[in-house]
């Protein structure tokens, strides 16, 4: 088995994921080619990849595919990414546009190559969306720019719809998970976001299943809501090979279940914990209803 090979590790009988096939997916996969377009549903092999291409939804990887870091639980390549490419967000407006979406999701690779880590092209990508398909929401998934407070406003005053940065897992793991990450950035970007624009929809997410405890994220629950993150998304890490970060347990649905009661608790305006949660899975969805939430405050 080659170091890339998929891992074939034995999973409980609820980590099932449908193969993705359908019409509708190979068009998606048709278009995204012609356009010359990434997602992170296919570069990170995501579980839930069949249901949302089949729903006509997609998160789309701006940036290029090649990242500047190289995580230990992330399936994207890391190495020396090609130079920007400045008609990228006419392309994605465009496809957003062709595929009729209501809500379109918009993640990176990280750019620590470039001066602003890539943000002044997730803010042109904001404005192409608004000026082709200006029904359309936009939810953005952002890296953390290094700590760059200028990179973050420049996302900031494009007014996404809702900001999204995963926090992705507890402190103590941040060395062998996410080493060229900093857990109090991450938290340092969600109070600047806050005093940026107090009414943005603030969104993280964590994996979990790499040896963290119930306390822990607990903890991290906790730290999220007191930087005024809103909408929290908790789900199972899956290994996607053998050279990455192997699984130390798969938590059983009722676990989830518990985490998403403890973080509602705290005040969160809307909890997804799922064995087959991921950032984007559902984003309307979880847009819509932390915006009720707020409206019924």
């Amino acid at each position: 088995m080659s170091a890339a090979s998929p891992i074939r590790e034995p999973k409980p009988a609820w980590l099932k994921a449908r193969f993705p096939s359908g019409e509708r997916f190979a068009h998606i996969e048709d278009l995204l080619r012609t356009q010359r377009l990434h997602t992170v549903c296919e570069e990170a092999r995501c579980p839930n990849i069949g249901e949302c291409f089949n729903s006509g939804t997609a998160t789309f990887m701006i940036l290029g595919d090649i990242c500047t870091r190289a995580c230990g639980f992330c399936a994207v390549t890391s190495g020396r990414p090609e130079a920007l490419d400045l008609l990228e967000p006419y392309r994605l407006a465009k496809t957003v546009d062709t595929l009729g979406l209501d809500f379109a999701v918009i993640t990176s690779v990280n750019r620590d190559d470039v001066a602003d880590g890539g943000a002044s092209v997730f803010a042109a990508c904001i404005r192409a969306i608004r000026r082709l398909r200006p029904a359309c929401e936009v939810e953005v998934l952002i890296p953390d720019f290094e700590g760059d407070a200028d990179a973050l406003a420049t996302v900031v005053r494009a007014r996404p719809d809702v900001l999204n940065h995963n926090i992705e897992t507890v402190p103590r793991l941040y060395a062998r998970a996410r080493p060229r990450g900093d857990y109090q950035r991450t938290l340092e970007l969600f109070r600047r976001a806050r005093r940026l624009d107090a009414s943005m929809p603030l969104k993280s997410g964590l994996m979990v299943g790499l040896g963290e405890t119930e306390a822990e994220l607990h903890a991290v629950f906790g730290d999220l809501r007191q930087a005024g993150v809103d909408v929290l998304t908790v789900g199972q890490y899956l290994r996607p090979t053998e050279k990455h970060l192997p699984v130390a347990r798969y938590l059983h649905p009722d676990e989830f279940a518990a985490l998403k009661t403890h973080a509602l608790g705290l005040g969160f305006a809307h909890v997804e914990a799922g064995p087959f949660v991921r950032s984007s899975y559902h984003a309307g969805e979880q847009a819509r209803a932390a915006r009720d939430a707020a409206t019924h405050a």
